[in-house]
């Protein structure tokens, strides 16, 4: 059959190269969609942008590196050192000895872990209520918890410290845990992220088959809610890891967390501001260590659930 022959819709497309094809879809079409799977590359200033980016991050923890390894008559000069010295493990050995670094390291360890694991169960178990549940006074509920992130933590510091007292935990690790084990953001993080990505009908879907709350939280909450669980987790651990104003009023130097040993490195008539960047640097290596280990874990999650958002 010739073109002439052919009816002129089916000339014109043939003629256009837009016929449709089996899966009936245009030419023009298919090159769309062929078109939307190719793999974007970055430009030269794309990598100009990110490794601006990049040393922008990195400068205050070069600085510590730098400053932990000169001394105080370096320090003071203009202009400033701007590479490492020969005084840093000189410099490190003095914080972990002055400060107790060694007993503070595994306070805080404790203390961050214990919050974060609180932290998340508590938030996801929480968020998916306030997400999936239906129960009475839910949404009176919700805004209460939100609004409790809008009240100051330094006005609950003196009936908090009070409460703990009568408990007998003065100076112990559990007056920093307990108060902190319930997170209203986590709570509200959770539920927005359990709205979205847990479908109610796959907890119908388990509940026909038989499976029983506690089933349906392990075995279907929590796999969906797992990105967002990393993502809270390494929030809560790096906030419980650094936090001060707390545990310097609960804890004394004979029981100290990370912040409050480095506390003790400012004392003096002339600090010695080599020693603590020594000591900031060594309260920071834990938190890097945690991300260079759980990092690609959690960007892999968020993209997982991205993907299967």
């Amino acid at each position: 059959m010739t073109t002439s022959e052919l009816t002129p819709p089916q000339a014109e497309g043939k003629a256009t190269g837009n016929a449709t094809g089996k899966d009936g879809r245009s030419g023009s079409g298919r090159r769309r969609v062929l078109g939307a799977g190719k793999q974007l590359h970055a430009g030269p200033l794309t990598y100009v942008v990110l490794t601006v980016f990049a040393f922008v991050s990195l400068a205050p923890l070069l600085w510590t590196v730098v400053a932990a390894s000169r001394n105080n008559e370096r320090l003071a000069q203009t202009p400033p050192p701007l590479w490492i010295g020969g005084n840093l493990f000189k410099n490190l050995e003095a914080a972990w000895e002055q400060g107790g670094l060694g007993t503070a390291m595994v306070n805080s360890t404790i203390v961050a872990t214990t919050i974060t694991v609180g932290t998340v169960l508590f938030s996801t178990l929480a968020g998916f209520a306030f997400a999936k549940l239906k129960f009475r006074f839910s949404n009176v509920l919700l805004m209460l918890t939100i609004g409790t992130m809008m009240i100051p933590p330094q006005l609950a510091v003196v009936p908090l410290y009070l409460w703990m007292s009568e408990l007998g935990w003065s100076n112990q690790l559990q007056t920093v845990i307990l108060p902190t084990l319930v997170s209203a953001f986590g709570t509200f993080f959770m539920r927005q992220y359990l709205l979205q990505a847990l479908p109610s009908e796959l907890i119908e879907a388990a509940r026909v088959d038989g499976a029983s709350s506690l089933r349906v939280v392990w075995h279907v909450v929590f796999p969906a809610a797992r990105p967002a669980m990393a993502v809270l987790g390494l929030l809560t651990f790096v906030m419980a890891w650094n936090d001060f104003l707390w545990p310097i009023i609960a804890l004394n130097q004979q029981n100290p967390t990370v912040q409050v040993a480095l506390n003790s490195l400012g004392t003096g008539y002339v600090p010695d501001q080599a020693v603590i960047m020594a000591g900031a640097l060594l309260g920071t290596l834990p938190l890097l260590i945690a991300f260079l280990l759980f990092g690609k874990q959690i960007v892999g999650g968020i993209m997982q659930g991205a993907i299967k958002g």
